[in-house]
């Protein structure tokens, strides 16, 4: 891992590749690890950067009232630091939100984004009852003894989890941090981002997993109707980390879509 210091933050990342940027941003009670099949089967063609969000990884904890805009902010400082932007932008699920927020903010750094089986916020993708039921489920896995907590949320993958990733992900899980958890998934809770969709000018890719119960489909589509220039990939026997699940499917979608807009990044 790389360290650049950040709004007064240590954020780590990893990097490997040569090309137009593509920056990767993981979901909740995750890090920059769950992106290995893209760090390895994308750095033929891109310069692709994973980062451990504040609050995971190896990068810092938060800081006191710390919010989805500071997030935003990092990130942006990640990439002005590395002289990445404007990169190819990709979230997964709570990181779609952040890069949602990256562009609200920052679009001069985003030259193209990728929205992966994500939320314009909960808030403002899910009804309220499901919202509601989420944030009393978290609450209830903080509340568990030390010794019980178990970040893993439910519905990630349409089956079993592919037995290649089962280890990295019980590492990933046992480095969460549950201060981060907590303060990340209500800050999703409250988070409302339909204003923004419809003011985003720069081309977006939505990958989804056809059978993916935690942002399933019909907010796709509510995603695609809402933002202008949108491409649609909707990848079968698959559910909410779509990533881990079909990387090879998940690869080429990514590598289609950038390769196709390519002349908007900088090299790096």
């Amino acid at each position: 891992m790389k360290v650049v210091r950040a709004n007064g933050l240590e954020i780590a990342y990893e990097s490997l590749g040569e090309g137009p940027p593509l920056v990767l941003v993981h979901g909740a009670a995750e890090d920059a690890r769950i992106w290995r099949p893209q760090l390895a089967g994308l750095a033929d063609a891109f310069a692709v950067v994973a980062w451990d969000e504040p609050g995971a990884g190896h990068s810092s904890d938060l800081p006191e009232g710390f919010g989805l805009a500071d997030y935003a902010d990092c990130l942006a400082a990640l990439i002005e630091a590395l002289a990445l932007g404007p990169a190819h932008v990709a979230g997964l699920s709570w990181g779609g939100t952040v890069v949602l927020e990256l562009y609200r903010h920052h679009p001069e750094l985003v030259a193209t984004l990728i929205l992966v089986d994500t939320y314009a916020g909960w808030k403002g993708s899910l009804p309220q009852e499901e919202v509601q039921a989420r944030v009393t489920g978290v609450r209830r896995m903080l509340a568990a003894p030390a010794e019980e907590f178990d970040p893993t949320l439910p519905g990630l993958f349409a089956g079993d989890p592919p037995a290649e990733f089962v280890p990295l992900l019980e590492q990933i899980a046992g480095d969460v941090r549950p201060r981060t958890l907590e303060m990340q998934l209500l800050e999703m809770a409250e988070a409302d981002q339909r204003d923004l969709l419809p003011r985003i000018h720069v081309p977006t890719l939505l990958i989804w997993g056809e059978q993916d119960v935690r942002s399933p489909l019909r907010v796709a589509f509510q995603l695609e109707q809402a933002i202008p220039d949108t491409e649609l990939v909707v990848i079968p026997d698959c559910g909410h980390v779509s990533n881990l699940e079909q990387p090879e499917r998940f690869n080429e979608a990514v590598r289609e879509f950038c390769r196709g807009h390519s002349r908007l990044t900088c090299a790096v």
